[in-house]
């Protein structure tokens, strides 16, 4: 794992239960190992109770094994921490599907239930597009060449 801060013995002793998550980020860092290694039962039991009939294991099952595993970045995180019963973690794991490279960027919910930190929630992040370059106003030459204003040609 990348820049996740957390490593991987670490995640293992979480992931088999022989270690407690002591922060939201600690328990972030566990279930993108448990994805790595195909444990899905750690993913289930990490989340919390009330969230747990909305999820499709078999589609969790077949991401986690259809996927090559390239990292895990914490972005950022609010609150979480050991004193804390409720945290956020923004994350990237990044992974290989189907030949191409993805970004899976999220905002992560976690609340602490006697004792054991629980994910609540998550909410995709979509990163913005940055246009490189200097953008075409309608009135100025199009760049097709054709000597005509870009709203009379190529920018209709």
């Amino acid at each position: 794992m990348s820049n996740s801060g957390l490593d991987t013995k670490t995640c293992e002793a979480i992931v088999k239960g022989e270690a407690k998550a002591q922060t939201a980020a600690q328990l972030m860092s566990a279930r993108y190992f448990a994805y790595t290694i195909g444990d899905i039962d750690f993913i289930v039991d990490s989340t919390h109770p009330d969230h747990r009939e909305d999820m499709d294991v078999n589609e969790i099952k077949a991401w986690s094994s259809q996927s090559e595993w390239k990292g895990l970045e914490i972005v950022d995180t609010a609150e979480g921490t050991e004193r804390d019963d409720w945290g956020m973690v923004e994350f990237k794991a990044t992974f290989g599907l189907g030949g191409q490279d993805h970004v899976h960027y999220e905002r992560s919910e976690f609340v602490k239930v006697d004792g054991d930190w629980f994910f609540v929630d998550g909410e995709p992040i979509v990163a913005q597009v940055k246009r490189d370059g200097v953008k075409v106003g309608r009135n100025d030459p199009c760049t097709c060449g054709s000597g005509k204003k870009f709203k009379k040609c190529c920018g209709r």
